[in-house]
C-alpha cells in the first residue's frame, strides 16, 4: 500500500483528488487542534449516520466523504461497467466494507458518468480528508483484505477510529425507503465473482433470467459475465494476431471487439462488428447481430455510443 506520509503520489491516471487535499490543509490550518478528537468524533465533526455502508456519488458525495474520513476511514472505488475488473471487484470490496460494522465506508464514483473525477478505474482511501491511492486492476481477493486491513491500521495509528452508524433509512430524515435487496441468484453471481468463479456468476444469472425473463439486472450482469468468459485464458496478442492472420473469421472479429470492449475502447469494438455485419453473408449476419446486441446490454442502453450504434445497425438491416 502507499506510504500514508507521501498522499500525494500520482494516481495513474485515476481521480485527481488534489482539491480535496487543498480544502484538507484549509481545514487544519482554520483548526489546528482538530487533530485527535475522541473516538468517533475525530475532527469535532457530528457522528457519521448513513443508509448504507457502500454509497454512491459524484463529486459532491466525494467532498462530504473527505470529511467523513476525519473520523472513518473511507474507500473509493472509480469504476466503470465497461472494465471486468470493476465489475469482478465491487463485490469484493462491498462484502469487506459491510463487514467491517461501520469502522470502513466506501463511496462508488461512476468514472463514465463523471469524467471530470478521472478516467481510469482505480481504487484509493481517504483518511483524515487526504487521498491515500491504493491499487488499480482487480488484485487477488487475499492481497485486497491485505490491503483493507492495513488501512484501518493506518487510519488508527492517525486517530481516525470513528464508527459510522449505519441506519439503513434515509439518514437525512426524507423518508425514502432504503435500497431493495439484492435478489438471491443476483447474489449467488456476485458472490460468485468474488470468489473468481465466472462459470457460477453465469449459471446464476442464467437461472434468474429462465425463472424472470424480463429481467433486465440479469440480463445485464450475464452480458458482462459472457464477455469475462469468452476472454479468459487469452492474450491481447494472441487474439489480435488470430484477428490479422484471419480476418474473414468471424470468431477471430468477436474476440478482438470483446477486447476492443474491455479495455473501453467502445467505439472501436462497435464499429469492427458493424463492419464485419455488412460483409458477412446473409446466414451468419443475424449471429454478427446478436453479438452486438450483447455488447449494447455489456455498455447499458442509454449510453450514446449505443444509440448512436444501434441507429447504424438499424440502418444496415433495412439497407
Amino acid at each position: 500500500m502507499t506510504d500514508p506520509n507521501n498522499l500525494m503520489s500520482a494516481m495513474g491516471g485515476g481521480v485527481d483528488l488534489s482539491g480535496l487535499a487543498q480544502a484538507h490543509q484549509q481545514r487544519q490550518q482554520a483548526a489546528p487542534g482538530a487533530q485527535g478528537a475522541p473516538q468517533g468524533q475525530a475532527g469535532g465533526g457530528a457522528a457519521i449516520s448513513l443508509p448504507d455502508a457502500v454509497m454512491s456519488g459524484g463529486e459532491a458525495e466525494l467532498e462530504q466523504f473527505s470529511q467523513y474520513s476525519t473520523q472513518v476511514p473511507v474507500l473509493v472505488q472509480v469504476y466503470s461497467q465497461r472494465d471486468p475488473d470493476s465489475i469482478a471487484l465491487t463485490p469484493v470490496l462491498e462484502e469487506l466494507v459491510r463487514s467491517a460494522d461501520g469502522r470502513l465506508i466506501m463511496l462508488r464514483i461512476d468514472a463514465d458518468a463523471h469524467p471530470q473525477l478521472g478516467g481510469q478505474p482505480s481504487v484509493l482511501a481517504l483518511v483524515g480528508g487526504r487521498p491515500v491511492p491504493l491499487f488499480q486492476g482487480n488484485p487477488p481477493r487475499d492481497q485486497i483484505v491485505q490491503v483493507v486491513n492495513e488501512l484501518i491500521q493506518v487510519a488508527a495509528q492517525q486517530d481516525v477510529t470513528g464508527q459510522a452508524v449505519i441506519t439503513g433509512a434515509d439518514a437525512a430524515g426524507t423518508g425514502e425507503p432504503a435500497p431493495k435487496p439484492i435478489p438471491p441468484l443476483h447474489q449467488e453471481a456476485q458472490d460468485a465473482l468474488a470468489r473468481g468463479d465466472v462459470e457460477a456468476a453465469k449459471a446464476a444469472y442464467e437461472q434468474a433470467l429462465k425463472e424472470s425473463p424480463a429481467d433486465d439486472d440479469a440480463k445485464v450482469g450475464l452480458s458482462q459475465v459472457n464477455l469475462l468468459v469468452r476472454l479468459q485464458g487469452k492474450t491481447l496478442q494472441e487474439i489480435r494476431d488470430r484477428a490479422a492472420k484471419d480476418p474473414n473469421s468471424i470468431e477471430a472479429q468477436f474476440d478482438v471487439a470483446d477486447l476492443d470492449l474491455s479495455g473501453g475502447h467502445v467505439d472501436d469494438a462497435f464499429n469492427r462488428l458493424l463492419a464485419l455485419f455488412s460483409k458477412v453473408d446473409s446466414e451468419n449476419k443475424n449471429e454478427v447481430r446478436e453479438r452486438i446486441l450483447e455488447l449494447f446490454d455489456v455498455v447499458g442502453p442509454t449510453d450514446a455510443r449505443v444509440i448512436r450504434a444501434r441507429q447504424q445497425l438499424t440502418n444496415l438491416l433495412f439497407a
